[in-house]
């Protein structure tokens, strides 16, 4: 029997419990042996639960027992989660999470330490929820230089940009619903400011490139500022709006970037719809690939982190090596990018031709009293000298 411990019984936690629980047998055939959860830990007593007799209020309690071999982590935060980490691992325990703050912040380190005591700490749930992209990029895509990974990653602002464009509805009123659905915290400002989505981006550029990449120097714009006429403009041009966390290999770094596109519909995250998340990879080899699922929700994610159990479980004698270096990685300048963008003005159409050139105009039904147009593709650092030019610009959304 492998004896594990799960810190914080709130959604996540709980989840685990469930899925071993409810997926026992297939889980222990796939092992080859049983996992049995023997400490939760939590500040909160569980009367009439079925881990009720498991609860305990002392990590030290996890750290000092020897019959534990994985640490399973659903607190979120960077402490005391940190701490308990480290000390999982530098005590030769397996280490899994679902938390992106944490491995954002300190996974490189936390990698590092689980090589050198020969154990593993493990991830999946921390980008995508149920989707797996964290192992297919650590052994299915190790062929490849990954060239580009774009993904809706977060799915609040993916629900509420899909509700506005189809009932076209303001942002505030949006918010409104997705709190009161429970799909957005009392505050959002992680997700609709792009906070969260910009952590996963920075995880996956990380494993990319096999170095540390602080989410503290990705350029990030929220959907804060999306309005109901933005939305009337991206139909009239057949276009979606969605929050993309992206990257992109640029000579021997990378450019990332959180910020709202107008998508296509040959672009292949324009269906992404809903709470669902997608993850789109292009490799110089592979060419195009996309991961796609429920990125959050209580089952889901559990799911991902029961996979990491699993996975240790088979590996309880081994590291499996993941590159992610400490070294930081000096990121590209995200305005060397090169996009067409949607602009909205109340400047004349001299002037906009006069600063941008040559531009396609667009019409939406009873948008009156301003002038919008499409530009030809351009990197930032040009948009930006053209948008000084015009100025009076109520909204710019770059174009895929």
């Amino acid at each position: 029997m492998i004896q594990i411990a799960v810190l914080g019984y709130g959604t996540i936690g709980s989840g685990v419990a469930e899925v071993l629980k409810v997926n026992k047998e297939s889980i222990t055939k796939r092992v080859g042996d049983e996992i049995s959860i023997k400490y939760v830990l939590d500040l909160r007593e569980f009367p009439g639960d079925p881990m009720e007799d498991k609860i305990v209020h002392d990590y030290a309690v996890i750290k000092n027992d020897p019959e534990i071999a994985i640490v399973v982590e659903a607190m979120g935060g960077v402490e005391p989660a940190y701490t308990f980490a480290k000390q999982a691992l530098e005590s030769g325990k397996h280490f899994a999470t679902s938390n992106k703050a944490l491995i954002a912040e300190k996974g490189a380190e936390l990698i590092r330490i689980a090589k050198e005591k020969n154990v593993n700490c493990m991830f999946e749930a921390s980008v995508g929820g149920g989707i797996p992209i964290i192992r297919p990029l650590n052994s299915c895509l190790t062929a490849d230089v990954i060239e580009e990974v774009s993904g809706i990653l977060n799915g609040t602002t993916n629900y509420m940009m899909t509700k506005m464009s189809s009932e076209g509805s303001e942002f505030e009123d949006v918010l409104k619903d997705a709190q009161q659905k429970g799909y957005a915290e009392a505050d959002p400002t992680a997700d609709i400011e792009g906070h969260d989505a910009c952590r996963k981006i920075a995880i996956l550029t990380s494993l990319v490139c096999g170095q540390q990449v602080d989410f503290q120097d990705i350029h990030t714009e929220g959907i804060t500022k999306i309005t109901a006429t933005d939305i009337k403009y991206a139909k009239a041009l057949g276009r979606s709006i969605k929050l993309l966390a992206s990257s992109y290999k640029t000579g021997d770094s990378y450019c990332a970037l959180v910020a709202p596109f107008m998508l296509a519909p040959e672009h292949p995250l324009y269906n992404v719809n809903d709470v669902f998340n997608a993850v789109f990879v292009h490799g110089n080899v592979l060419g195009d690939a996309m991961f796609y699922g429920s990125g959050a929700g209580k089952l889901p994610t559990a799911s991902a982190v029961v996979g990491d159990i699993v996975e240790i479980a088979r590996h309880l004698d081994e590291n499996i090596p993941v590159e992610w270096r400490e070294e930081k990685l000096e990121l590209a300048d995200y305005k060397q990018l090169k996009n067409r963008y949607f602009v909205r003005t109340t400047a004349e159409k001299a002037a906009i031709e006069q600063a941008f050139g040559a531009v396609e105009y667009v019409q939406a039904e009873g948008v009156t009293g301003e002038c919008a147009f499409i530009t030809a593709e351009m990197d930032g650092a040009a948009y930006d000298k053209a948008e000084g030019q015009i100025g009076a610009v109520l909204q710019s959304i770059r174009v895929k």
